[in-house]
């Protein structure tokens, strides 16, 4: 297939330029503010709008510099160790959503001291809203022609500007669509069953990490890492630690649920 080699620049304004991939992050954080909207109306969720609202801004903080930060420290320590300016030279690209996944749980905790709220609620919520993030981050990947998957001969294999002549998997097609769309059904038909605080953000941890494993068998490994243990990438290490993660604070709810 044909890549469609879209600009990444949205709107050119003079020497300010709009990209796509921060657009799609706008739509993430909307399509949230949206879903939190809709499920904080009912009784099991104490927030207000004004709560909702303070709330997605204190993760965007937390995202934003999760990201970062996890990308310099999973993915290219040494650079970043040896030069410590360049993690403020976020324009080079270099987004980690272990890293920014990291940094919502630590701005959730601060919110939550801060404002009296269940820790684990505000996790559930954040369970329901970021798989609609994932898919829009996912397309943002892929009109910017990054993180493209391993060489292909499948039909629908496509030729990345920058990537080589050999057809690839169109990975971050594979991933907003089973990380984004896909979870986000998953998680949303088990948010209207009757459950505990913490079994939605432990579903959402064992689903996606056992999902972006199996996908980064389809992604082509980071180039300054490659694999970095047997076969494993990064991805697939932290994604293990993601379902392990998963089960134990779905056990430790649970027990929790029973006392």
């Amino acid at each position: 297939m044909t890549y469609p080699d879209i600009d990444p620049v949205l709107v050119h304004l003079g020497p300010l330029q709009i990209r796509w991939y921060g657009m799609m992050y706008v739509l993430g954080f909307f399509a949230a503010y949206l879903i939190l909207k809709r499920v904080c109306k009912r009784e099991e969720y104490d927030m207000t709008e004004t709560d909702i609202e303070d709330v997605l801004t204190w993760s965007i903080l937390g995202l934003i510099v999760g990201a970062r930060v996890g990308y310099c420290i999973f993915y290219n320590f040494g650079v970043y160790l040896s030069n410590p300016l360049k993690i403020l030279a976020v324009w080079e690209g270099g987004m980690s959503f272990h890293g920014g996944l990291i940094g919502i749980i630590i701005a959730g905790i601060c919110f939550s001291a801060r404002r009296n709220k269940s820790f684990w609620m505000l996790a559930d919520l954040g369970a329901l809203s970021a798989p609609l993030g994932l898919f829009f981050g996912r397309m943002g990947n892929f009109i910017n022609g990054e993180l493209y998957g391993r060489v292909t001969h499948v039909s629908w294999g496509m030729v990345f500007p920058g990537a080589g002549p050999l057809p690839r998997h169109p990975s971050q097609l594979y991933e907003a669509f089973f990380e984004g769309l896909l979870m986000f059904v998953v998680i949303y038909a088990l948010g209207t069953k009757k459950h505990t605080h913490g079994h939605l953000i432990a579903a959402f941890l064992v689903f996606y990490g056992g999902i972006r494993f199996v996908l980064e068998f389809f992604r082509q490994p980071d180039p300054q890492l490659g694999f970095v243990f047997a076969w494993l990438t990064m991805g697939q290490v932290l994604c293990a630690l993601m379902v392990v993660s998963g089960v134990c604070i779905f056990i430790y709810r649970l027990k929790s649920d029973k006392n």
